[in-house]
């Protein structure tokens, strides 16, 4: 998946091989194989190309990350407290992103901007009244493990799947 994300375009079993070749020997069934299972289950779509297929990701990379880090904080018996250990972990580039983000996240039809500023000037972030329900899964410790079911994107489930290999 690391490859079909980054290159953000339809990608050939051919295309992942040889780029998986310059760090390691690899396999084309190998690649076939997988690029097959991310199909079945969800994670990339395909469309046939004389006779190989071209492979797309589904969701992109932040959408597959924003559910991650949805699963960690709604599976919380105390989710303001994981919220706030959370940002205590985070570099001050980090908190720049996260402040930058919730900006432009909308409340109730009141953007973040208007809402009424904390002390230091920056926008108030309320909690939703409930946790977004939490998705199945667990994600792997190992980065290279296969995906179990398809991210939350286009009307698919709110399912989330162990994270794809490379």
């Amino acid at each position: 998946m690391t490859r079909v994300w980054q290159w953000n375009r339809p990608v050939t079993v051919r295309e992942v091989l040889e780029d998986l070749q310059q760090e390691r020997s690899i396999a084309y069934t190998t690649v076939m194989t997988v690029m097959d299972n991310l199909h079945q289950k969800g994670w990339v779509r395909r469309e046939a190309e004389g006779r190989a297929y071209r492979y797309t990701a589904v969701s992109t990379r932040a959408a597959y990350s924003a559910a991650l880090m949805n699963e960690a904080w709604s599976t919380s018996d105390n989710p303001a407290a994981a919220l706030v250990a959370f940002f205590g972990m985070m570099s001050a580039e980090q908190r720049e992103a996260l402040r930058d983000a919730v900006r432009v996240v909308q409340y109730d039809g009141e953007s973040a901007a208007d809402a009424p500023a904390e002390p230091h000037g920056e926008p108030r972030a309320e909690a939703p009244a409930e946790p977004p329900s939490a998705p199945s899964g667990e994600p792997s410790p190992e980065p290279s493990a296969e995906p179990s079911a398809p991210p939350e994107a286009e009307g698919r489930s709110a399912e989330h799947p162990r994270p794809p290999g490379r």
